[in-house]
Formats: C-alpha cells, sequence, structure tokens
C-alpha cells in the first residue's frame, strides 16, 4: 500500500502530507495546461505513426469504437461514454505500434482523467464528438497525416480551456484559490 502511494505521489495524483493522511493531488491550471499540450502533442504524435504503422486490425477496431459511440451516446451513462471516448484516443496510440508513447499517452491520459471527464460532460454533444472522431478515422484510414492532424487539432482545440474552466470552478466551488491552489485561511 505506501509503495502504491509513493507512486501516485511521484505520479503528481496524490500529496504525501508530514504526519498525515495522503490526499488526492488538486491540479493547478498552470501544471494542468502544461499536461494538455503534452498530451496534444503525444495525440498527434500517435496520429502520425498511426498513418504509417495502423493495421487493418486496429483501423476497424477504431471504427467499431466510433460505431458503438454514435450508436450508444444517450443511452449510456456520460461516465461510461467518456472511457468509450478514451478508448478512441488510446486504441490511436496504440496504432501507432510504439510501445513508449502508448504508455506515455496512458500516462497523460490518465492524469488529467478527472478534469477531462468534467469539461467532457459539460460540453456533451453527440454529434460534435461522433463528427471529430469520424474525421480523425477518415485521416487514418487515408493515411494522409494532414487530413488526420487536423482533425485531433479540430478535436482537442478546446482541451487546455475546458480544463482551465474546470478546474477554476472546482477550485471556487471548493474554497481554495484558483492561482496557488491553497485552501482559503491556511
Amino acid at each position: 500500500m505506501r509503495e502504491a502511494i509513493r507512486i501516485l505521489s511521484k505520479e503528481g495524483l496524490v500529496e504525501l502530507r508530514p504526519s498525515r493522511s495522503p490526499v488526492v493531488a488538486q491540479l493547478d491550471i498552470k501544471s494542468a495546461t502544461e499536461q494538455a499540450a503534452v498530451l496534444i502533442a503525444l495525440e498527434n504524435l500517435s496520429v502520425e505513426l498511426a498513418c504509417e504503422n495502423a493495421t487493418k486490425k486496429d483501423l476497424e477496431n477504431m471504427q467499431q469504437i466510433v460505431e458503438y459511440m454514435d450508436m450508444n451516446f444517450y443511452e449510456f451513462d456520460p461516465l461510461d461514454m467518456f472511457e468509450v471516448d478514451m478508448s478512441f484516443h488510446t486504441a490511436i496510440a496504440e496504432a501507432s505500434h510504439n510501445s513508449a508513447l502508448a504508455k506515455t499517452h496512458q500516462a497523460f491520459q490518465q492524469r488529467l482523467w478527472h478534469a477531462r471527464y468534467l469539461a467532457a460532460r459539460q460540453r456533451r454533444n453527440r454529434d460534435r464528438v461522433v463528427s471529430q472522431h469520424n474525421s480523425i478515422l477518415k485521416g487514418l484510414k487515408m493515411r494522409d497525416k494532414r487530413v488526420a492532424g487536423s482533425a485531433v487539432e479540430a478535436h482537442l482545440s478546446q482541451l487546455a480551456e475546458d480544463i482551465r474552466q474546470q478546474i477554476t470552478s472546482q477550485n471556487a466551488q471548493e474554497g481554495y484559490i484558483t492561482r496557488s491552489n491553497q485552501r482559503v485561511g491556511e
């Protein structure tokens, strides 16, 4: 248990406090914005390499994810649908057939999971989400890095701002000062 908590601390997901229990780390805006920029760069590299390396099976898997999302978007709980959405992005990273990239992508996706979920829940729109994922998939199937890259940019263009808004909102609700992420009065 201690080792797991230390690992979570190294990942920035848990804060260790002297003589007190660990707590879930609060993302600050600067850190989240930096991490979002890295995640977007990883998504772009994933798409570029997937255009070169994706197998027919990889592309079929992504197509199934998009079709599943399209058919079940409003029938599923928003959390479950968000997980399906994230599985599409994971599938792209895996289709790069670069294990270091896929692992790094997964780590950044996990770090930003909560903030991205809150942002996605606020902007929940089936037509936009399905259309954007189909555009990415189209570029991948064409093996056109420019088309696929532009589709990823369009899909993730609001990511940093959406996360910033969610952190600001969550911090305000929890009594945090957003610039320093310290509790008021501490």
